[in-house]
């Protein structure tokens, strides 16, 4: 069986790919997932520890959420996915498990309330999610339960208006995996990563929100995980078991970071620093065994310095 590192370092060098170095910053989490820049902050949520967090210059971590404390009133994992912000400020979260989008309300880390039910349109976990910038969010999911050995099955992106209501785009076919989601610079198009398709699928926006014209924007060497957007309309995806996060365009591999399995599995890859040319890369250790992946905490935070900005793409 041929070894995902090798291929995905064969790909790489038959594109003859820029290749730019990473470096760890901060260390000692779960499995850290969903990067964001925000207000000049990096942001990120450590899943199994049911947190959300951001990091300071220095490589240190405060917590902005805890929903530890929502574990009373269910019987399955509280695991924090994809989030982002309302037009208000307010900072809406998935809870993967508990298949609600909650928001903070501002206070303490435990100020929690649901904002919307994605349940009815869920049959397994929820995952990431990307806001447009009237605050509609566009959710993806796994589609089958992925930690008890499910067969793969495709299922539908999900949308929560603007004004909380819940649906599914009825001109997008249901995606294989789905995972990472983001909004180009202008608004006019949405990219998902489909991990068990090993592509990643665009599709068209309109000014309404409304999704169409889905299509293959590129095809990945190994499974694309987490993903994050450039201004030059490129694709940063981090390739978990590859050892390598990538630039991909319709053309192919354009640029690369090598961050070598015995250092971490990357999870998610999105550009933020004050002029958005950092890649900020999140690792981890242990994907399955969420008890195992807290107590041990060997995830980390990498950044690299590439040749492309974030601008203003989502998120």
């Amino acid at each position: 069986m041929t070894n995902p590192a090798d291929t995905v370092a064969a790909a790489v060098t038959a594109a003859g790919a820029a290749t730019f170095e990473a470096r760890k910053v901060s260390t000692g989490y779960s499995w850290p997932e969903c990067p964001r820049w925000h207000e000049n902050t990096f942001w990120f949520t450590d899943m199994y520890t049911g947190t959300l967090k951001t990091l300071d210059s220095d490589g240190n971590a405060a917590v902005v959420i805890d929903a530890n404390g929502r574990a009373a009133d269910t019987d399955v994992p509280i695991t924090l996915g994809g989030f982002g912000w309302l037009p208000d400020g307010r900072l809406i979260v998935v809870s993967m498990h508990e298949k609600l989008v909650l928001v903070h309300g501002g206070g303490g880390p435990a100020d929690l309330s649901v904002y919307a039910d994605i349940g009815p349109y869920c049959p397994a976990a929820a995952n990431d999610m990307v806001v447009d910038s009237d605050g509609r969010a566009y959710i993806t999911q796994l589609g089958f339960d992925l930690f008890k050995g499910e067969e793969p099955r495709p299922a539908p992106l999900i949308v929560v208006e603007p004004d909380a209501t819940v649906g599914t785009p009825e001109k997008v076919d249901p995606l294989l995996c789905a995972n990472g989601i983001a909004i180009s610079a202008d608004g006019a198009k949405v990219y998902v990563a489909e991990v068990m398709a090993s592509k990643i699928t665009v599709l068209d926006r309109a000014a309404d929100g409304s999704l169409s014209n889905q299509r293959i924007f590129a095809t990945c060497p190994f499974m694309p995980d987490g993903i994050g957007l450039d201004a030059d309309g490129g694709v940063w995806a981090a390739l978990p078991g590859g050892g390598y996060i990538v630039r991909l365009t319709e053309e192919g591999i354009t640029d690369a970071v090598p961050l070598p399995l015995e250092s971490g599995i990357a999870s998610a890859c999105l550009l933020g620093g004050p002029d958005r040319s950092t890649l900020y890369l999140t690792a981890g250790y242990e994907v399955f065994d969420f008890e195992k992946s807290a107590r041990e905490a060997l995830g980390g935070i990498w950044v690299a310095d590439v040749a492309h900005r974030g601008g203003t793409t989502r998120p």
